[in-house]
């Protein structure tokens, strides 16, 4: 049967009734309502006020962290010829620090106020202060600052010995220029004695949360608002950052001596160190006859300063030092971190294992002798 061209058929009408309605009334299935409006969901219920940790933490320690501004004047070795500018230029500079003493005592890195002629120091609340620099140990790279002033909001210290990976590592400093940032993370690791360097003498922190130049010298803080760290380095990769703090007991070990005496005390036993594997070990068995090391991993003396402490004790080339104190030891940092917990002119156990007899040397560690 052939349809009736002139006589719209149902599905027609339909249709044409659905377009009509979309045209005059908006979207289908939309009666009304306002167009601008973006989101039509229900509105979920409040919040209940609670307690954050980060926030509580920040309350106890944030009005301590002060912003340390530095002017350093250098020479110019064109200043003067040819439109080379002044002979004398200033430098500056800027990190953090924070307050530990309520009579202005404030711990920083010795690298934020290293050769500064001048140190402001502005707390969060505007306030402004000329500091000093009572000694600065860059050893550790642990300074302490001094303001003239009285009532200042003090950041509590923690105990670094009782910081596991894991927990929870809250950092505050003024990082690029933006003053009072907080940011969080975790402990990453602890006791990275290698983290800058071999042969360093600090068990840093490591931690995840992220700290940029000018965080240098502010604290790290756990979850109960204590100072467990000084922020003090940072190791950058493609699309991932590490940073490492100075644990505060060590802080507060260097910043008391700094007190008292103006400057750090670190014991020396004056000697060359190398890590080993069993690669090289090989290689040394096979080329140098006075020298038969065993094919493992640890820490072997290359050389002994004539007149050290380590040559008095009797310390050798080519020992492979196991303990220091109470200490084992597996690389030259975790030796020289070893050797700064003793005392100068103490005597200071070292065992070692020289071919296949193993030893114990007594040692004094000397001071170490002062960079200029």
């Amino acid at each position: 049967m052939m349809r009736n061209p002139s006589r719209p058929s149902l599905l027609g009408a339909l249709l044409l009734s659905g377009l009509l309605t979309a045209c005059n009334g908006g979207l289908p299935g939309r009666r009304g309502g306002d167009p601008t409006r973006v989101s039509d969901a229900p509105p979920s219920a409040a919040l209940q006020p609670g307690n954050n940790f980060i926030v509580s933490a920040v309350d106890k320690v944030g009005p301590a962290v002060v912003r340390i501004d530095t002017v350093r004047r250098v020479v110019n070795p064109l200043g003067g010829l040819f439109g080379g500018g002044p002979s004398i230029q200033q430098q500056q500079g800027q990190g953090s620090g924070f307050i530990t003493r309520s009579d202005g005592v404030i711990l920083t890195n010795a690298h934020v106020v290293e050769g500064a002629s001048e140190v402001g120091v502005t707390l969060p609340d505007g306030r402004s202060f000329r500091g000093k620099v009572l000694g600065a140990d860059p050893i550790t790279d642990v300074a302490v600052v001094k303001v003239a002033a009285a009532g200042l909001p003090v950041a509590p210290l923690g105990d670094s010995a009782k910081v596991r990976p894991g927990e929870w590592a809250i950092a505050i400093g003024n990082p690029l220029g933006l003053d009072n940032t907080v940011t969080a993370g975790i402990i990453s690791a602890v006791e990275r004695t290698n983290a800058v360097g071999e042969g360093q003498r600090v068990p840093y922190l490591q931690t995840d949360a992220a700290v940029n130049p000018g965080n240098s010298g502010g604290p790290l803080i756990n979850e109960r608002g204590q100072v467990i760290g000084i922020n003090t380095a940072i190791r950058q990769a493609p699309g991932a950052g590490l940073s490492f703090a100075i644990p505060i007991n060590l802080g507060r070990q260097i910043a008391a001596q700094i007190l008292e005496k103006g400057r750090a005390s670190h014991p020396y036993i004056g000697v060359r160190l190398q890590s080993l594997t069993p690669q090289l070990a090989r290689e040394v068995n096979a080329t140098n006859a006075e020298c038969k090391l065993p094919e493992t991993n640890g820490v072997v003396v290359v050389e002994v300063m004539p007149g050290s402490p380590a040559a008095r004790g009797g310390l050798q080339a080519c020992d492979l030092i196991e303990r220091v104190g109470k200490t084992e030891v597996d690389n030259p940092s975790e030796v020289q971190v070893a050797v700064d917990q003793g005392r100068v002119g103490e005597p200071l156990n070292v065992q070692v294992q020289r071919g296949e007899d193993q030893l114990n040397l007594e040692l004094k560690p000397a001071e170490l002798p002062r960079q200029n």
